[in-house]
C-alpha cells in the first residue's frame, strides 16, 4: 500500500487554518430556552478575547460570553461566534433583568 503525504506547504496551511479556527465556534441559532429565574443577581461579565471572526461580519455575529443560573449556582458560558440568518439581521445581547420581587431573569439573545 502507498501513501501519499501533502506538501509540507500544503500541511501547515492546513494545520494553520485548523489551529485559526479551532478557538471559534459558530452557531447557527439559538436553541429554544425556557424562562430562567435566578435569586440573586449574576457575578459581573469576565472579560473576554473575540477572536478573529472566521467569516465577514455580515455572515456571523459574536455573542458574548454571560452567567447561565444552573438551579444551584450560576456557570460561565463562553463568547462564540453565531450566524446571522440575514444581513440585515440587527444582534440583540442577551442580559439579565432584575425584577420588582427581587428574583433575576435572564432574557436570551436574539435577533430583529
Amino acid at each position: 500500500m502507498h501513501f501519499r503525504f501533502p506538501r509540507a506547504g500544503a500541511l501547515a496551511l492546513a494545520l494553520a487554518a485548523a489551529a485559526a479556527t479551532s478557538a471559534c465556534v459558530v452557531r447557527e441559532e439559538h436553541p429554544v430556552v425556557t424562562e430562567v429565574v435566578a435569586p440573586q443577581p449574576p457575578p459581573p461579565p469576565r472579560v473576554e478575547v473575540i477572536p478573529v471572526a472566521p467569516r465577514p461580519p455580515e455572515f456571523v455575529e459574536w455573542e458574548p460570553g454571560h452567567w447561565h443560573w444552573d438551579g444551584r449556582e450560576y456557570r460561565w458560558i463562553d463568547g462564540h461566534y453565531v450566524e446571522r440568518p440575514h444581513r440585515e439581521a440587527v444582534y440583540v445581547p442577551g442580559h439579565w433583568d432584575e425584577r420588582p420581587n427581587g428574583t433575576w431573569v435572564w432574557v436570551g439573545p436574539h435577533w430583529r
